[in-house]
This record gives structure tokens, C-alpha cells and sequence, in this order.
């Protein structure tokens, strides 16, 4: 039936379900189990939820390894929930932001029997929700019955588990001609993903030769440092350096990826600068929020790149595994281009962390 939910439309509406607070039920052959995230877990919900049954809850690697919990499952560790935790419990298993206060949340019991498809699952969604990557899991009996009495939203895992992480299908929705500071022969695409999920931008500037390597800057979104002048990263700067780069040259195009804070979102990003006021540079804030270093996708940039018509770049990059990412999917990186700029006394640590630890070429 074509007005029925594809899988995509499904996981989308599930990831809008879990910023709101409300439950979403995973289905893989005759299990099922109840999710929500830990973020945005309220004391009834999570009454209702422990009336059914006993949960755990599902963190990364990363986190568990701050909580000295053993992840058995390799990439994340399933919780046990006592009886008596309610939902500050909960959150200060999964928000960092007060670790250093009160460091002694443990000792955490951790589950090593059973599947963890469920929690796994759940962690996935909430990354891709921009939430805490932890999610309370419940097993249940029979979900699809709990789902038509509450209207909740399910998805079957065997038939989503391999596009769980998939990206969804770009499509350039508008053009027009932009004239910019850098060049009058401005033009932005913007492109939507088919999931109704955040758009992102192209600026070309002068008309590109599509047989030739094209000089591209993939730039991933800063609130703070491009639209607030934020000296405590290198973004805007970076911006504003490739935009003229590019026209001064004449020809080449920039792409303007909405993967804020390395992918983590904004409002994780402001949580890692808060562990950096605390001392922990930017890696170690990701890790003890439960992120990788970098939770970016840049098959994104490599599909819009496509869809524009290019097939090589010369890339303004400081960043050798952007270079290798943009090679495996498709789009041949003739030239790294360095782009070395925005150094200031607030940043010099966080450079060089990025340096050190990320491998950038600074």
C-alpha cells in the first residue's frame, strides 16, 4: 500500500519519538522490547515502564568505560536498573555533567548474558536523535499488543536492522542564484533527505568543470564559530578562509553539512564544553558523553558531490581521514589543499588536541 510507512519514515518517526519523551517499541522475531531514552525519561514513564518488568539500561563502550562498567558486549554494556533508582539515577548514569561531583555511582552491575540487538538498537536511535547515547530497554511479552493499546511506534528489527544506520537518500529540493561577498557568481542547492531529516547545503561559486577535480571544502556546521564568532574552535575561520579561497579562484564549490559538534549535535556539544571547563580536553569530553572522537558521516558530503556532478576534488582539509572517507565513497580526492587558520590563545589546546589525538595535519 503506498500510503503505508517506509522503513526509513519509520526509524525517522521513532527518532522524533524519543526527544519527546515517548516509548518506542523494537520487535526482532518473537522478542520485543520497550525503548526510551534516558535523556528525556519522566518519573511516570519510567513508574510505568518498571511496573511491567525489570530494565536496563544501554550505554557505549565509551561511557561505561568512565563508570568503570564492564561492557561484555563490546561497543556498548547493558545496566541492571535497582528497584529503587528512580529517574535522577538514571540520568547520571547516562549525563557526565556531574561525574566529577559525584563520582561514586557504582558500583554498576552489568549483564552479559542474552542479545543486546535491543540496546544496541536503542543507542543507535538516540545518537541519531541528538539525544544522551543511553536509553532505557524493557523486554516484554508480546510489544505489539503494548503498541496498540498505547499508539506507540514500533520497528521490526529484522527487517531494519541493516538500514538502521544507513543515511538517507539526498534530493536537491531548490537553487538559486546567491551572490556572495567572495563572488558575485554565487549559486545554493539545497538538499533534503528523503527521511525528512536535516537538509543540507552546496555553494558553488563560478561554473565548475565537472571533468575536472573541483576545489570543495566539506564544512560541517558550527553555530558558535560561524555565526558567533566563537574563538574556542577553528570553524569560522575555516569558513570564511575556504569561501574566499574558492573565490579567488573563480570556480569550486562548498558544501555545508549539518552534522554539528562532529555529529553529536548541539545541545552535546555545549555538554562537551562544559567538560572541558571542567579539564578534560575535546576527546575525553565526547568519550565521557558516550560519543566516538567523531560521529560524522561524510558519505553525505561524497552524495552530494555526486549529485552536483563532480566526481574528484581538491580538498581543503587539515584532516587526512576526511580525504580517505571521501576516496571510499566514490569521490577521488586528487589534491589535499591545507587550510590552517583560526589559531587563537582560547583554541591553542583544542588544535592541538586535534593534532594529537585526531590526526589532523596543523
Amino acid at each position: 500500500m503506498a500510503l503505508s510507512l517506509t522503513i526509513p519514515e519509520q526509524i525517522a518517526r521513532l527518532r522524533a519519538d524519543l526527544r519527546m519523551g515517548v516509548g518506542v517499541v523494537l520487535l526482532h522475531g518473537q522478542s520485543s522490547a520497550l525503548v526510551l531514552a534516558a535523556e528525556t525519561l519522566t518519573r511516570s514513564r519510567l513508574a510505568d515502564a518498571k511496573s511491567r518488568g525489570v530494565p536496563t539500561i544501554a550505554i557505549t563502550a565509551r561511557r561505561a568505560e568512565t563508570l568503570r562498567a564492564r561492557a561484555y558486549d563490546g561497543d556498548l554494556a547493558r545496566l541492571a536498573v535497582p528497584t529503587d533508582a528512580d529517574v535522577n539515577w538514571i540520568t547520571a548514569i547516562a549525563d557526565p555533567s556531574g561525574d566529577l561531583m559525584h563520582p561514586m555511582k557504582g558500583p554498576c552491575v552489568t549483564e552479559r548474558d542474552g542479545d543486546a540487538v535491543f540496546h544496541r538498537a536503542a543507542i543507535t536511535l538516540c545518537k541519531q536523535a541528538r539525544l544522551l547515547p543511553a536509553a532505557l530497554v524493557l523486554p516484554l511479552a508480546n510489544g505489539a499488543t503494548l503498541a496498540a493499546e498505547t499508539g506507540l511506534s514500533t520497528l521490526d528489527l529484522t527487517k531494519a536492522i541493516e538500514t538502521l544506520s544507513d543515511a538517507s537518500p539526498l534530493s536537491e529540493i531548490a537553487a538559486a542564484r546567491l551572490p556572495l561577498e567572495v563572488s558575485d557568481a554565487g549559486r545554493l542547492h539545497v538538499f533534503r533527505p528523503d527521511d525528512g531529516g536535516e537538509e543540507h547545503y552546496a555553494v558553488e561559486i563560478g561554473r565548475p568543470d565537472r571533468a575536472k577535480p573541483v576545489l570543495a571544502r566539506l564544512h560541517s556546521a558550527c553555530f558558535t564559530g560561524d555565526l558567533l564568532g566563537s574563538l574556542k574552535c577553528d570553524c569560522g575561520p575555516q569558513l570564511r578562509a575556504a569561501l574566499r579561497q574558492i573565490g579567488e579562484e573563480g570556480h569550486g564549490v562548498l558544501l555545508y553539512l549539518n552534522q554539528e559538534g562532529r555529529g553529536i549535535g548541539l545541545a552535546n556539544k555545549m555538554r562537551a564544553y562544559s567538560l572541558q571547563d571542567q579539564g578534560f580536553d575535546t576527546v575525553e569530553a565526547n568519550h565521557r558523553l558516550g560519543f566516538e572522537d567523531d560521529e560524522r558521516d561524510f558519505r553525505t558530503g561524497a552524495e552530494v558531490l555526486a549529485a552536483l556532478g563532480f566526481s574528484s576534488v581538491r580538498l581543503m582539509t587539515n584532516n587526512p581521514k576526511k580525504v580517505a572517507m571521501m576516496n571510499a565513497a566514490g569521490i577521488e580526492v586528487t589534491k589535499r589543499v591545507p587550510l590552517a587558520v583560526g589559531r587563537n590563545a582560547h583554541n591553542t589546546e583544542y588544535l592541538d588536541t586535534k593534532a594529537a589525538k585526531s590526526g589532523h595535519l596543523l
